[in-house]
């Protein structure tokens, strides 16, 4: 059975998301695009947008808006399944908006290091 939660496992991933968190909010488009998996077989959901294979996830990046990007993370939950493979899911909420947002993403462990190989984001509609 493969061990969930490692404690070496789970700093590792919390590190580097920590580092893409950092990277999102700064607009560091250098570590954004080293975080996620340099192949076509990388996909990344966006809220208004399909992206499939790291080009096309760094071509969304490099046109994206810089303005409006801080947010705060309601819940966070990162789990490692062995040595090689971890999900992080979060809820956010954008600084000024009421609508809650929701991020997933799946790491491998890859010969570069951590990398996120899916990821998806989206948002809530507010409650009326």
């Amino acid at each position: 059975m493969t061990a969930i939660n490692l404690p070496d496992v789970v700093a590792e991933v919390s590190f580097q998301f920590a580092r893409y968190e950092q990277a999102l909010v700064t607009n560091d488009v250098v570590v954004l695009d080293e975080l996620f998996w340099d192949s076509p077989h990388t996909l990344r959901y966006g809220a208004t947008e399909n992206l499939y294979g790291a080009a096309e996830i760094k071509t969304f990046r490099a046109g994206r808006p810089v303005q409006g990007l801080d947010r705060l993370l309601l819940k966070t939950v990162i789990t490692t399944f062995g040595q090689d493979m971890a999900t992080a899911n979060v809820e956010f909420q954008r600084v000024g908006s009421p609508r809650t947002g929701r991020q997933s993403q799946t790491w491998l462990r890859t010969p570069e290091g951590w990398r996120v190989v899916a990821a998806h984001v989206s948002l809530l509609m507010p409650l009326a």
